[in-house]
């Protein structure tokens, strides 16, 4: 595990946990199931720490993507180009585990 995989994982846990502060705009879980909180274009501004914590939301989600593609374009480097039959037989013998 590289020092970047690490990074990532800490970003993606602090994603987690801002969008979980983040406070619902509907009625909870009563209008969630009934159907009563369905203004979801409806026009509400968020304001002090509720818009704080969107915009922190927002930053850390382009963070987290941007680390994704790095990491991407980092082990792709890395590693040499897989050979098509190989996975091929990987995949003809993972489907009879799925029951296909």
């Amino acid at each position: 595990m590289k020092w970047y995989d690490i990074v990532f994982i800490i970003i993606a846990l602090i994603v987690i946990v801002l969008s979980l502060l983040q406070g619902g705009k509907s009625e909870g879980a009563s209008g969630a199931i009934t159907g009563g909180g369905l203004n979801v274009f409806a026009k509400t501004k968020e304001r002090g720490s509720e818009k704080i914590i969107s915009w922190m939301t927002f930053g850390f989600a382009v963070v987290f993507l941007f680390m994704a593609l790095l990491i991407m374009l980092l082990n792709s480097r890395g590693s040499a180009p897989a050979d098509s039959t190989d996975s091929a037989t990987a995949a003809m013998a993972i489907i009879p585990l799925l029951g296909f």
